[in-house]
């Protein structure tokens, strides 16, 4: 490691001794007079992990500040509570906010693109080839009416047809006449055209091609003089009065979206302006890919201000939970699969609450149990608070009476088991090695959790034995290893071996 490296780990190690030095002050005894007996441990101010169960000094030579019964056990109808210093809560910002009973609508949050309604959508093509001679609409956007020419085409096959159809029509056969109609139908001329050739009996050598719709020009593929066969698209038209949306939710997310649900979509280029649609379909299948499931959405469009190929921003309001209890999720605390909240129980007196949460709604988060209407919960601050409670809750397991409030005696028999003899020799851990420093008798070790002192997964130095040979070990290796506390309440590794090959070091 570098010298970089080591000034950036001894700052790191201080910022955490200065929080920890910080969580200890903040408690204070429940009055001025307390007795010694009320003392639940002493901690070093500028390190929170090293205790002892009896006045002392740290290891930089300050004096070891008392926590007191209160601290860990402000009792309220029998229950254990953390007590702070009405002045240290006004400083580390603590905010509180009332469990709520209330309506709650799952919302899915997707982004879509727009695209033209394909129930209003027509696609123009040719039944028989030829050339474009006359194109009246040459630009893509334009708008046209219903039975608009917009193009003129000549095709010699339609020419032949016109002329037997006359031929017909002078013989007087009506089944010839009939069929020669037919024939006409077949190639694209509409039945207004036939008869208008019925009564002049004289063919015109081009074709006039209408609109079949009101629309906009989406696509179009061909220029004057331009040859066209049957197959090819020749133009697009859209109405545009009414548009669909395409939009991807997460499977998870799937099962809460069903056909004409409420939709709120804006844009993000025109702010201040939000449009109400509906849940136009669910496709039944999922992308394999994005793990994703395709919802179509429809939106009215009379002021032909959304356009295809818009970008929009979605929000799909699910069914609603009309009596749902709910708290800020700023409020919900995460660690693993456990959740918890804090508790205000007034007086400068928290208490951390285990529970089971729903369904996440905008800002607001439901809760299935573990809180009732009307209690007040910590939402700023309160992961310092949650800290000292699981150092506490750290205190109960041990002496085996989790679920109960401490007691000052208790406490401090735990604490004396951890100080004294009784106290673990070793403590076994594993983890990935990052870096070594043979030299230094140094190791950075990225290690799973250690349940025996309450650490999560974290990345750390740690000192050496000096009997151990880092050089041996590379970057990545799993190993597993040995941990001592020394004097300080620092820990050191005293064993490695390689988790693939136990007992070497």
């Amino acid at each position: 490691m570098n010298r970089t490296r080591i000034i950036s780990a001894v700052l790191l190690i201080a910022l955490g001794a200065g929080a920890g030095f910080f969580v200890a002050r903040s408690i204070s005894p429940q009055t001025a007079t307390q007795d010694d007996k009320d003392i639940l441990y002493w901690v070093a101010p500028m390190n929170a992990n090293f205790r002892k169960d009896k006045p002392g000094k740290s290891p930089m030579g300050m004096d070891l500040i008392p926590v007191y019964k209160n601290a860990a056990d402000g009792s309220i109808d029998g229950q254990p509570a953390l007590q702070f210093n009405p002045s240290v809560i006004n400083n580390i910002g603590v905010r509180t906010a009332r469990v709520q009973r209330g309506a709650l609508h799952r919302v899915t949050d997707a982004v879509g693109f727009i695209e033209s309604n394909d129930d209003l959508t027509s696609v123009l093509h040719v039944r028989s080839e030829g050339w474009i001679e006359h194109l009246f609409f040459k630009t893509e956007g334009e708008f046209v009416n219903k039975g608009d020419v917009l193009f003129q085409f000549y095709s010699p096959v339609i020419a032949n047809a016109k002329t037997e159809y006359v031929q017909a029509l002078r013989i007087g056969r009506s089944n010839l006449l009939a069929a020669a109609n037919e024939r006409l139908l077949s190639l694209g001329m509409d039945q207004d055209q036939i008869d208008a050739l019925r009564k002049t009996g004289k063919p015109k050598r081009l074709v006039d091609v209408r609109a079949l719709q009101d629309g906009v020009i989406l696509d179009l593929n061909v220029r004057e003089g331009a040859y066209v066969q049957p197959g090819m698209t020749v133009l697009r038209l859209a109405d545009l009065n009414s548009i669909w949306v395409q939009v991807e939710v997460f499977e998870d997310q799937a099962n809460w979206v069903e056909n004409g649900q409420r939709v709120i979509m804006h844009l993000p280029f025109i702010p201040g302006r939000i449009w109400e649609g509906a849940v136009d379909y669910v496709y039944p299948t999922v992308d394999v890919k994005s793990r994703t499931v395709r919802v179509r959405l429809k939106f009215d469009n009379t002021d032909q201000v959304l356009k295809p190929g818009m970008y929009a921003e979605i929000s799909i309001y699910g069914k609603e939970l009309k009596d749902a209890l709910s708290i800020p999720r700023e409020a919900l605390i995460r660690a693993g699969k456990s959740e918890r909240a804090i508790l205000a129980l007034g007086e400068g007196r928290f208490r951390p609450a285990q529970i089971v949460s729903g369904m996440e709604v905008g800002d607001r988060v439901e809760i299935l149990s573990g809180l009732n209407e009307g209690e007040e919960i910590v939402i700023s601050s309160q992961f310092l608070i949650d800290s000292e409670a699981s150092l506490v809750g750290s205190l109960l397991r041990m002496d085996g009476r989790e679920g109960s409030a401490p007691t000052a005696g208790a406490a401090n028999a735990s604490l004396t088991e951890m100080s004294g003899k009784a106290r673990p020799a070793e403590i076994q851990g594993q983890g990935i090695v990052n870096t070594t420093m043979p030299n230094m008798s140094m190791i950075n070790i990225t290690h799973e959790p250690i349940e025996s002192l309450n650490w999560p997964v974290m990345t750390m130095d740690f000192m050496t034995s000096k009997s151990i040979d880092l050089s041996k070990l590379e970057k990545g290796a799993a190993i597993r290893f040995t941990l001592m506390p020394d004097d300080s309440g620092s820990y050191m590794i005293t064993a490695i071996s390689l988790r693939d090959a136990e007992g070497g070091q």
